[in-house]
């Protein structure tokens, strides 16, 4: 199953705005040729390549994880770029109806969202899941223990298990604390929150090694996790 058709929202975009967002105006496309488009809309965006050997990790399959890397957040990538060309030709086009602009912003939300998420996910792993640095200290501080927030961090990421979703521990600069989040969709993150793991729960992360054992996905993603990477994104994010 989509990313896609898993929202309703998002399916109305492609039904209601068929008409209006397909083919751009010509005084659009000859902006998008000139290369005079927003550098806001470009659609320049690339795949990160992974940063660790796929073949590697400790229970996630290199066939799960090339599928994951290059079939749904490349495809995100794809979208991104293809949207940001339409909301150029929108912006160029004087008398192009709000209503549609609003589909296309929520869709550029959305694969913003999914774009950066799955960045995170991958980048965060290739380690040997053992929990290091600064930031073990603090998620002791804030949970009582690095167990009580594994258990609670776990407990979350099942929540979601029925098949979309991310969980996501961040660092709430408002609040100045950590705090594990749950997040429906792409468009959902806590606010004033900076990332330090990323899991992803949609069945696509999952699905092709482990079926409908979600547990033991997060198992594996638990034990595949990089600290030091995820230290490093603390203290930046303290800084």
């Amino acid at each position: 199953m989509t990313d896609l058709s898993r929202r309703s929202a998002l399916g109305s975009f492609a039904a209601g705005a068929a008409g209006l967002a397909l083919a751009p105006t010509a005084s659009a496309q000859s902006q998008q040729v000139s290369g005079a488009a927003s550098p806001a809309f470009a659609g320049k965006h690339a795949p990160k390549q992974l940063r660790f050997d796929p073949a590697k990790l400790d229970g996630l399959s290199e066939r799960l994880i090339r599928s994951h890397w290059e079939n749904n957040y490349q495809g995100s990538v794809r979208a991104l770029n293809m949207i940001e060309g339409r909301l150029a030709a929108a912006m160029a086009d004087k008398d192009y109806p709000a209503v549609a602009y609003g589909d296309l912003k929520r869709e550029e939300l959305h694969r913003t969202g999914s774009v950066v998420l799955h960045e995170l996910y991958f980048d965060g792993l290739g380690g040997d899941g053992l929990a290091a640095g600064g930031v073990k200290d603090a998620l002791i501080a804030s949970h009582g223990s690095l167990e009580a927030w594994d258990a609670e961090f776990r407990r979350t990421a099942m929540s979601l298990a029925g098949g979309s979703g991310w969980c996501i521990l961040a660092w709430n600069h408002h609040t100045a604390s950590l705090h594990n989040y749950w997040c429906w969709d792409h468009t959902n993150s806590p606010v004033t929150g900076t990332p330090l793991i990323v899991l992803d729960m949609y069945e696509h992360s999952f699905h092709m090694d482990y079926g409908a054992a979600a547990a033991k996905y997060v198992d594996a993603f638990m034990r595949n996790l990089d600290w030091e990477v995820i230290d490093g994104r603390y203290s930046a994010a303290k800084a």
